[in-house]
């Protein structure tokens, strides 16, 4: 156990790499209750989501969902997060545990009079069951990606959701808290295995999502990030349209990369990287074997097979940049 942003965070059960396989082969179980839960209500709901959030929630249907970036002025991620279109008047905003009261604050001081704001995080429990056999593995509804719906799963009344953070298939239940046990208990007694949120870190980065306060900051553009795919700066104005706009006109910004070594080595976050940038995230990746992380370089060093020497601690590590994502499952015929 390790303590993250005011929780108790399992970091591992049987051990990342066990739990990283085992997600990548079968089916993991997440918990990950510390994910806030902010609700938005009213008539003015839909209109206030469209101005603060930078994807385009029109182009969704009630039942689906959305990633999605809240934005400063000046087109930095204050955070990223999911929106679940309930109805017209309906949004749920699902964001991360270590944003909630920023995320909260910056919202409520852009609500309208015909919008109201509330946190239901600390009721709500949020378990991720992920993995190729997921599905499969306990009575689920069925739905898109990126669809929901309230159902019953083994008893209990949850929100099921075709989301995830493992580039696996699979859904997030979110749950009221006091109900989450048995819940959990009867997903792992049909076979799914307990997952801590150090094989979480290791899933994503394989399949480059970002992580906020790693590869997601207050100093580096949704552009820099390469998360110009949901932001509908063609479409809508919303708050950091403008930074945005001005920038891709301009171009020549940073760009987060993907990062393969060569030969030995692990890249961490803070290592320097030469000629220029730096390491945001970086892990041994259980599946491929290999050395892997992200990292911000100048757009003249951004492009695949970019040679990069990464700084790990005075040893030179040798990498080159990489095409997204990293790991890339094998189709079965």
């Amino acid at each position: 156990m390790v303590p993250f942003a005011g929780w108790d965070m399992p970091a591992q059960y049987q051990g990342v790499i066990p739990e990283h396989l085992a997600v990548r082969g079968h089916a993991g179980l997440f918990d990950v209750s510390h994910m806030g839960q902010l609700e938005v209500r009213g008539a003015g709901a839909i209109p206030f989501v469209q101005r603060m959030l930078s994807n385009d929630i029109d182009r969704i249907e009630a039942g689906r969902a959305q990633y999605t970036l809240l934005l400063d002025e000046r087109g930095c991620p204050i955070d990223d997060l999911i929106a679940y279109r309930f109805a017209d008047d309906h949004v749920l905003l699902v964001v991360n545990a270590s944003r909630v009261q920023a995320d909260h604050d910056w919202l409520a001081a852009h609500l309208p009079g015909d919008a109201e704001l509330e946190d239901l995080s600390d009721g709500i429990a949020m378990l991720a069951l992920q993995g190729p056999a997921a599905l499969g593995l306990v009575e689920l509804p069925e739905l898109p990606p990126f669809g929901f719906v309230d159902a019953e799963v083994c008893g209990v009344r949850a929100i099921v959701a075709r989301t995830g953070y493992t580039g696996e298939p699979g859904v997030e239940l979110m749950a009221a808290a006091e109900k989450v046990g048995p819940l959990w208990d009867a997903i792992v007694a049909a076979g799914a295995a307990p997952v801590g949120l150090g094989a979480r870190d290791t899933l994503r980065l394989e399949v480059c999502y970002p992580l906020y306060g790693n590869d997601l900051d207050d100093a580096h553009t949704a552009l820099e990030a390469g998360l110009g795919w949901v932001c509908a700066l063609d479409r809508k104005d919303f708050v950091g349209a403008d930074a945005l706009r001005a920038q891709k006109e301009a171009g020549g910004h940073d760009r987060l990369v993907a990062l393969r070594v060569e030969g030995r080595g692990i890249p961490r976050q803070g290592m320097p990287m030469r000629p220029a940038g730096e390491v945001t995230s970086g892990t041994m990746s259980p599946s491929l074997g290999i050395g892997i992380g992200m990292g911000y370089v100048p757009a003249d060093m951004a492009a695949e097979g970019t040679e990069i020497e990464i700084d790990a601690r005075g040893r030179p590590v040798a990498a080159r940049v990489a095409a997204k994502p990293l790991y890339v499952k094998e189709r079965r015929e």
